[in-house]
């Protein structure tokens, strides 16, 4: 029985299925926002920096048994970079280009540090929940430039203190994440520092566009580790700014041509921007006032390049609560021989995926059945080792 592995409690569950997504070969007109040639670049660049290593890709064959499914594999970002979170791939890789356009010097010469006398003149400023700053900040200390970041109220001591540790500055905003993008933005254009987003706004696309692209290696590394078995069929993937739903969503369309897999972006109820944008068939923006505990997923605000994929790319979206997220970290902490160490925001895939499944009229809509193999995204692991051991407690 799939309550005696993963016993979710039931929670008001919203569903919109998206009629304008498409199947078909990757749309050309897509290639403005994200091509192939990008996410090549990018694989090719971070796998050449030091102790790049693909990250596991976890079978849950027990919890597949349980859901009815063929397949569950779960992509565990935990280990990437010793950052902790899959953010390491996108925010560094903009930082590095961002250097090497400001200092017209190539990526090897930046990577290596030869250019230090010239990098460490520029500034890169960004906002954020803890990973992607995390991920600015090594980039920014790995390549030679100054770093300082942005944080909003809710952010934990620990996640400032990491950052810190790699040699940003951090300053502390009243308000939600969404306020400390406008701080951030504001005190970059006053000074001459160059903002190095996860999100994008009009007259703003180029870094944001160079993150997504990072974030297609760990793609092209379930692509890899699949490619002896069925095509995938599903993916469940979070939300937050859309930033990773879209670079998920292109990748895998590039990849697997008209035979892309259903794509399932989950949020949470709290922070349902791109749930409303879906449903609204165009942008809209939630005034977050009470945050959830996904911290990493918890925006308002969507981005403007990442829509423009997901508007057609996405199949369904979902909203979660919070009720479920505690459980399903307990549960992948106790997978038997592999235990994955899961951060809060690398569970809502897991969470709207069992939903799902439980319930019979909206796994038919989706198509989950006994064929279907399921990727999840294990986007983070333990970045705040007291809230972590607090979520796992025994309830």
């Amino acid at each position: 029985m799939l309550d005696d592995i993963l016993p979710l409690a039931p929670t008001a569950l919203r569903h919109f299925a998206n009629p304008r997504a498409e199947h078909g070969p990757w749309p050309a007109r897509l290639d403005a926002v994200l091509d192939a040639a990008s996410f090549a670049e990018a694989g090719e660049e971070i796998r050449r920096w030091e102790d790049y290593s693909p990250t596991p890709l976890v079978s849950l064959a027990a919890l597949a048994a349980g859901a009815g499914v063929a397949a569950i594999d779960y992509k565990d970002e935990s280990s990437r970079f010793g950052l902790g979170s899959f953010k390491a791939l996108g925010g560094a890789y903009a930082v590095l280009r961002l250097l090497m356009r400001e200092t017209g010097l190539p990526a090897a010469t930046v990577r290596s540090g030869d250019g230090a006398q010239h990098t460490h003149k520029i500034t890169v400023v960004t906002a954020t929940d803890g990973n992607h700053g995390r991920s600015v900040a090594w980039g920014a200390a790995r390549f030679g430039c100054q770093c300082r970041i942005y944080i909003h109220a809710g952010v934990s001591d620990y996640r400032e203190a990491a950052m810190r540790e790699l040699g940003a500055e951090v300053v502390r905003v009243a308000g939600n994440y969404d306020v400390s993008v406008q701080r951030a933005a504001a005190d970059a254009e006053a000074n001459g520092w160059f903002v190095v987003s996860d999100t994008s706004w009009p007259g703003y696309v180029e870094l944001p566009r160079h993150v997504m692209a990072g974030y297609g290696v760990m793609l092209d590394e379930v692509v890899e580790q699949l490619a002896t078995s069925a095509p995938l069929t599903h993916v469940f993937v979070q939300g937050g700014v859309g930033g990773l739903a879209a670079a998920v969503a292109a990748r895998l369309w590039m990849r697997y041509g008209a035979s892309r897999p259903t794509l399932v972006v989950v949020e949470p109820d709290r922070a349902d921007c791109l749930y409303r944008s879906a449903v609204n068939a165009g942008p809209v923006r939630v005034d977050i006032t009470e945050e959830t505990v996904m911290a990493g997923l918890s925006c308002g605000e969507v981005s403007m390049l990442a829509w423009s994929v997901l508007e057609t790319a996405a199949d369904h979206f979902l909203t979660i609560t919070d009720d479920n997220v505690a459980t399903a970290m307990r549960f992948l902490a106790s997978t038997g021989a592999s235990p994955v160490r899961a951060g809060e925001s690398a569970v809502a895939g897991l969470c709207g995926f069992i939903q799902s499944v439980t319930d019979p009229a909206l796994a038919s809509v989706l198509g989950l059945d006994g064929k279907s193999r399921v990727l999840l995204l294990g986007t983070e692991g333990v970045t705040d080792p007291g809230i972590y051991e607090a979520m796992i407690a025994p309830a």
